[in-house]
């Protein structure tokens, strides 16, 4: 199962839709939740209206939260589209064998043994959550924040019995049309997830479409644009490589 996990402030600026790229990633099995960590006023509503596209486009949810909120809801979003996607299968093989019926037709006894068979699938299937961060000069006093609350994801996924494995991109890149950059690739425990944004540079332009495209890429083919990544040896590119100071 495979998700994308979106933390922006909103308003995208630069290259294709990000509406239009989470649509792309559902069409590739890819579900896109969204986190909205936004300011009020004008700016802050349209930010909020295009989050909530992107979650719908991306067959996600989206929440608005405080920094301090963001860690639990980052854990509710990840088990809410797990469970959901686990019951969507679910139902397709049920009217495959009821045809016309549905589970609430079914008898209470085997009701229970359906929602059952769900709550077992939810803590065991193998689940990818590559974690895609705004890294542009709004979300800068918002950051720290960011990294507590990936620490907390973590635990959570370590508590489930299946595979759960993470990976870290934020976007924009240094370079021009750098458009994301790989921060960690798959993860299974919370070492490697220690002082990630140490080195990074925020910055004004929010290439949010392109940036869900890259991560797309990534889960088709394990790279970005054949960027290498050779773990935490400090060898290879990515953003150790890329962000020294």
């Amino acid at each position: 199962m495979k998700q994308i996990l979106l933390i922006t402030d909103g308003c995208s600026n630069v290259g294709a839709s990000p509406v239009m790229a989470a649509a792309h990633a559902l069409q590739e099995g890819i579900t896109v939740n969204v986190a909205g960590v936004i300011d009020y006023g004008t700016i802050g509503e349209l930010g909020s209206l295009e989050i909530a596209e992107i979650a719908k486009a991306g067959g996600g949810v989206s929440r608005i939260v405080g920094t301090r909120q963001l860690a639990q809801t980052m854990q509710m979003m990840t088990r809410k589209t797990v469970v959901q996607t686990i019951q969507q299968a679910v139902n397709k093989e049920l009217k495959t064998i009821l045809g016309d019926g549905s589970l609430e037709e079914l008898p209470p006894q085997q009701r229970s043994q359906v929602v059952q068979v769900v709550d077992e699938l939810t803590e065991t299937t193998p689940l990818q959550v590559a974690l895609l961060i705004d890294a542009s000069a709004s979300m800068k006093p918002k950051l720290a924040a960011v990294e507590d609350a990936i620490r907390d994801l973590m635990l959570s996924l370590q508590a489930r019995e299946g595979l759960s494995e993470l990976a870290v991109f934020h976007f924009p890149g240094r370079n021009s049309g750098e458009d994301a950059v790989m921060d960690s690739d798959w993860i299974h425990d919370l070492g490697g997830v220690r002082n990630l944004f140490q080195r990074i540079q925020m910055k004004g332009a929010t290439p949010t479409g392109p940036a869900i495209l890259k991560v797309i890429d990534f889960f088709r083919y394990g790279t970005l644009d054949g960027q290498t990544w050779r773990g935490n040896d400090g060898e290879g590119e990515g953003m150790l490589g890329d962000y020294v100071v």
